[in-house]
């Protein structure tokens, strides 16, 4: 899309400084102290009751992409303006944390192999940005993210209900036998290159100047694997939850890593997902990652436990979304309002 017209009010973004105790001497030795940019709405005035909406990025992202400017559309502040003036949605204020890690990225749980991302955000990011901005508190809290960012979520919505209001999961990681196993053997193949060693293959990507895709995914792979079956007797806590030689499941490991898939968690967490005030979900009917047949199988789960929800499909892939917040952002700012 085109550049839109730029004749209507801007907010402003500030950056904050998050000195964090939870992820002090995590265990990949990233950062204890993190950047979050926080957008105000044009006109803001603290203590409004105005709604705080918490964007969690993408695998590979951090929140601090999603203020940068961006080459023939909008940044995410810049979308909000617009939906903003045009009457689309309310005023809000929008915290984008900085949550990288050295694996690549982040699922927003609290994981022994990568950290306690989730104390972070809710003991941490969130309360700062509420004292130091006047907005947000208890039932007017929402948080959205797309792709891993999707899934920290909606595993927020029903990890942690009794702290945010409204969920928005954009091609949100589940079904994780389509998502991860999908990309297994691929994985193994690129740490046969490296003895099938996890720590030679981790060093020869970052003394990369240039990482191929195939080992960004394979990195992404390991990255899972820290998050949710940490061994901390391994190289940053990475263990496979299959045999490196011939991608035969390990049924022990494997059972641990589906615990933390959004369709088992639904199972038992679906009197937590209707207490908010506003659940979206959708995804693209074209996806690389086959994330739509998971999108489906949570919205046919959440119908038959009677979870209140929006569900939509588009027809688009995984990539270059991001305008589906023209419909998640309106959402979530109405239901945070109510």
């Amino acid at each position: 899309m085109t550049r839109r017209g730029w004749d209507h009010p801007k907010g402003e973004v500030r950056r904050l400084s998050v000195v964090s105790k939870a992820l002090d001497g995590n265990p990949l030795g990233d950062p204890h102290e993190r950047s979050v940019d926080v957008y105000l709405p044009p006109g803001y005035k603290p203590w409004t009751r105005v709604p705080l909406l918490v964007d969690l990025a993408g695998f590979t992202g951090s929140g601090l992409g999603h203020t940068n400017w961006r080459p023939f559309t909008e940044n995410v502040p810049e979308r909000l303006d617009r939906l903003i003036a045009s009457g689309a949605m309310g005023p809000a204020v929008v915290a984008f944390p900085d949550c990288y890690t050295r694996l690549g990225g982040n699922q927003y749980i609290n994981s022994a192999g990568t950290g306690a991302y989730a104390d972070f955000l809710i003991q941490e990011v969130v309360p700062q940005v509420e004292s130091t901005f006047g907005c947000g508190g208890q039932g007017r809290r929402g948080v959205f993210g797309k792709s891993s960012g999707g899934y920290g979520a909606i595993v927020h919505g029903m990890l942690h209900a009794e702290f945010w209001s409204a969920v928005a999961a954009h091609s949100a990681d589940m079904a994780f036998e389509l998502v991860y196993l999908h990309d297994m053997a691929a994985a193994l193949n690129v740490l046969a290159k490296h003895g099938r060693s996890v720590e030679a293959f981790i060093r020869h990507f970052e003394a990369q100047k240039k990482p191929s895709d195939k080992e960004t995914h394979a990195l992404m792979i390991l990255a899972m694997a820290a998050t949710y079956d940490p061994d901390p007797r391994q190289f940053l806590s990475i263990r496979l939850p299959v045999d490196l030689e011939t991608c035969e499941i390990i049924p022990e490991r494997w059972t641990l890593w589906t615990r933390w898939d959004p369709l088992v968690l639904a199972e038992t967490r679906t009197a937590e997902l209707k207490k908010l005030k506003g659940l979206f979900i959708d995804c693209g009917s074209e996806d690389q990652y086959a994330l739509h047949y998971g999108a489906r199988r949570m919205h046919r789960l959440l119908d038959a436990h009677r979870v209140p929800h929006v569900y939509e499909e588009f027809p688009d892939n995984h990539s270059s979304i991001d305008y589906r917040m023209d419909v998640s952002l309106p959402y979530l700012e109405k239901a945070l309002r109510a």
